[in-house]
């Protein structure tokens, strides 16, 4: 990629020159006489670098800084002016610009200070794609499904998502409430910041107050340093608490002071530390419920349950279990560098009459383990686990004997590909037996 620099100068005569003289160090260089101009090339070509006179005719140099700017981040602006005031250099750098230059005075500059205005264009766009992918795979788009029930849930997150109020997100286990949070987060002005995630279920009290708030050197055994806590490396970003409902009643009091006063005590400290983190909190368990029984503070809850989401299971999102097998077949395909394209309807149809426990998550492992065992371009019903291939196929299943019997011997044939030794063995009947069924059922 050529490094690129728009000049935008109403002196058409200097504009070309300093085009020349540029374009002989090797760069390409795009020529405007207008902001206006300058800002169509700048939306039309990848710029890299902008050199902008500060008296334009059509606006002030100064505040072109600020558009470039907020339309694209990372490109870096020199200001040039035949009249430099202290004031408007000022304002130029903090509207954004790398580096305010006077004409005339400074033309040995402009070469030098162009080459550290690319590097530094550069590293930002590197920054730039990086964080647009992070919140491609991480924002909303990477939320799979055109349910109902997962649509109103995703337009409720996105409303949120632009303030900072604290969400509570309910919802099962394995409906995907930490990919909710993520996407909460990078779809808000915290996105540069950091997104901290723990699970409260997995430490003990005293393990998770030193995890989340950190700990002074000698506040316990085995403390030989300080320690800095969550809520510090998540300081002006979002902190994560799932699985809330398991966290111990003593340690919600200091989750709550740091929610209404943004501060909270190291374990071993006496000194109060101050923190900017918006909190989103998750939990699979009736919090009001856990209230009556003792186990969680009333106050606590009426704090992180400002905003609450509430995840539909996969059971009442189905039409979306297609669309999700199809996704995490490509995902599995790719990393274990296998030709697998195709889902037969019937390995579908298997899935949409299952009872999903686990939701995504199970449904994830369940395409995972069909790649692995997959042999051919396709996944077929035959590597479900025989649960799924003993469940019944609708509500209106008879439940007459001989054709349930039918059903299971059938299901079973197809299980070991017309393999009938296998077959008997899996029914625990003898071949003989088997082969006699087969007959009267006219399974051949």
């Amino acid at each position: 990629m050529q490094s690129t620099v728009l000049i935008i100068d109403d002196e058409k005569k200097l504009c070309s020159l300093l085009a020349r003289i540029i374009e002989l160090e090797g760069y390409r260089v795009f020529q405007a006489n207008t902001g206006k101009e300058g800002l169509k090339i700048l939306a039309q070509e990848d710029v890299h670098v902008v050199i902008s006179d500060v008296k334009l005719p059509d606006i002030n140099g100064v505040e072109l800084v600020k558009q470039i700017k907020d339309k694209k981040p990372y490109v870096e602006v020199i200001n040039l002016t035949a009249f430099g005031t202290i004031q408007d250099g000022v304002l130029s750098i903090k509207n954004g610009a790398f580096d305010y230059i006077t004409k005339g005075d400074d033309n040995d500059k402009i070469l030098p200070m162009l080459s550290k205005a690319m590097d530094k264009a550069y590293l930002q766009l590197r920054v730039f794609r990086l964080q647009n992918k992070i919140t491609r795979q991480h924002g909303f788009d990477s939320i799979i499904g055109h349910s109902k029930a997962i649509l109103a849930a995703v337009e409720l997150s996105k409303k949120v998502s632009v303030t900072d109020t604290t969400v509570l997100l309910l919802g099962e286990t394995g409906t995907g409430k930490e990919v909710f949070a993520q996407a909460i987060h990078y779809n808000s002005h915290r996105k540069e910041q950091n997104f901290v995630a723990v699970n409260c279920s997995a430490f003990g009290k005293e393990i998770l107050e030193s995890e989340l708030f950190g700990h002074k050197a000698g506040a316990f055994t085995g403390a030989i340093k300080d320690k800095r806590g969550l809520f510090e490396e998540a300081d002006g970003g979002t902190l994560f608490l799932d699985e809330i409902g398991e966290m111990n009643i003593d340690l919600q009091a200091k989750i709550l002071r740091v929610l209404e006063y943004g501060e909270f005590i190291k374990v071993g400290d006496t000194k109060t530390n101050k923190v900017n983190v918006r909190i989103i909190a998750a939990t699979n368990r009736n919090l009001e419920d856990e209230i009556e029984k003792g186990h969680f503070r009333e106050d606590l809850f009426y704090r992180l349950s400002v905003f609450q989401i509430t995840l539909p299971s996969l059971n009442d999102r189905k039409d979306d279990i297609g669309l999700l097998a199809k996704h995490y077949l490509k995902e599995f395909a790719d990393k274990t560098n296998q030709s697998i394209t195709e889902i037969e309807p019937d390995f579908i149809k298997h899935l949409e009459h299952h009872k999903w426990k686990g939701n995504v998550r199970e449904l994830k492992n369940i395409i995972e383990r069909s790649v692995i065992m997959c042999e051919g371009p396709k996944l077929t019903s035959d590597l479900l686990p025989l649960d799924f291939l003993f469940e019944q196929k609708s509500a209106t299943t008879t439940f007459e004997l001989s054709a349930v019997e039918k059903n299971h011997i059938h299901k079973i044939l197809h299980y070991t590909h017309g393999n009938k030794t296998e077959a008997a063995r899996l029914l625990n009947i003898g071949l003989t037996t088997l082969y006699r069924k087969i007959d009267e059922y006219h399974l051949n």
